[in-house]
């Protein structure tokens, strides 16, 4: 007696640890029909989202939509249905010759004389000056022409930058705008730098909408267009985003295929 049910119990125990095991390896079970972990993997990875339990119970959700929709087509005899095969294999067919020609253009490519063509019509954008500029910007006008008077008194612009200008994004290396251009910045600013020589600063405060601003130039160059090698992969990115050339592209993988195929 004591044999049997010792027996017993181990079936059970073990029916449990197999259900268990079986369930782990199972995101969900729809009306029996068992839908592994790695899909949930897979489609949670996708969603380029945290792997967190919210996510994954979303992505769990919609397993169970997709599986209850199967089911119920498949219940319905619609996969059965002429027009609804017509219609999955028009979609799988769309799904071919889009991964076919995605393939075809990632080893193709754009062409070395495309590219040369690309790049002389980008740099051709390439013009006019480029100016190093730092600027002091304060909230009053009296504030900002008192920081003039210092500056010409001999008072060292970086410094008083440092301490009293009310750009985030300057202030602390001085005031210091880096390298832009005349139309990177707002009109009002732009029409006084132009007009400074190297090492020159504004006589009087320049009004915007941010503010008075106290403008050095630094320095003044011509624009320099960067490399082809530069913006090699900007120029591929450009070419292949033009409708035309996908449809040339498309053209000569057809008559490529064509060429190497035996049509009867």
């Amino acid at each position: 007696m004591f044999k049997a049910r010792q027996f017993l119990s181990l079936s059970v125990l073990s029916a449990c640890l197999f259900s268990t095991t079986a369930f782990a390896q199972n995101a969900v079970i729809v009306n029996g029909k068992a839908i592994p972990k790695a899909q949930l993997d897979k489609l949670v990875q996708k969603s380029n989202q945290p792997d967190n339990p919210q996510v994954r119970d979303q992505a769990r959700e919609m397993l169970v939509t997709r599986e209850l929709i199967l089911q119920e087509a498949d219940k319905r005899g619609l996969i059965q249905k002429e027009s609804v095969r017509d219609q999955l294999e028009q979609s799988r067919m769309g799904v071919l010759v889009a991964a076919v020609f995605e393939d075809f253009v990632e080893k193709e490519g754009a062409t070395d004389a495309e590219l040369k063509a690309a790049y002389e019509t980008v740099k051709t954008q390439y013009t006019g000056k480029e100016y190093r500029v730092e600027h002091i910007l304060v909230e009053k006008e009296s504030d900002a022409k008192a920081i003039v008077a210092q500056i010409k008194g001999g008072a060292n612009f970086g410094e008083i930058a440092k301490a009293k200008s009310k750009d985030p994004g300057s202030a602390a290396n001085g005031g210091d705008l880096g390298w832009v251009s005349d139309n990177a910045l707002v009109p009002e600013f732009s029409k006084a730098m132009v007009k400074l020589k190297n090492g020159q600063i504004t006589d009087k405060p320049v009004k915007s909408q941010f503010g008075w601003h106290i403008i050095k130039v630094v320095d003044v160059r011509d624009v320099k267009a960067p490399s082809m090698d530069e913006i090699k992969d900007q120029l591929k990115q450009m070419i292949m985003s033009d409708q035309n050339w996908q449809k040339a592209k498309f053209a000569e993988m057809m008559q490529k295929l064509r060429a190497n195929a035996k049509i009867q």
